[in-house]
């Protein structure tokens, strides 16, 4: 069973900086892509950033250029660093895994998720 445990979260003003991180921990599972999702209040959920295992990363328009997906494979972590926040930024993020998908338009539907890092920005 894969999972995933998020930190990193808090409250920043706009403008400002954020990095999450994603432990993983998988039990013979092979892991084909990484990613984010976000969820705001009263909105659906949102991929915004999948890290696939040949290295390729993808992003959702919202955060491009703003947000870099990354990982440590030593250290069995998952990185988003967050630049520029925006209130818009505002939502749960959580870190999720799949076996089969990859993209950041599908990281909203992978098999495994984590419980979430509340973000919150600030105007």
């Amino acid at each position: 069973q894969v999972q995933l445990v998020e930190s990193g979260g808090g409250s920043v003003q706009a403008g400002t900086s954020l990095t999450l991180s994603c432990g993983v921990s998988e039990y013979g599972y092979d892991i084909y892509c990484m990613g984010w999702l976000r969820q705001a209040p009263g909105k659906e959920r949102e991929g915004i950033a999948a890290l696939e295992l040949g290295g390729t990363t993808t992003y959702a328009d919202s955060v491009k250029g703003r947000f870099t997906i990354s990982q440590d494979n030593a250290k069995n972590t998952l990185y988003l660093q967050m630049n520029s926040l925006e209130p818009g930024d505002t939502a749960i993020y959580y870190c999720a895994a799949d076996r089969y998908r990859c993209g950041a338009s599908r990281a909203s539907i992978f098999a495994y998720r984590g419980q979430g890092t509340q973000v919150t920005v600030s105007s």
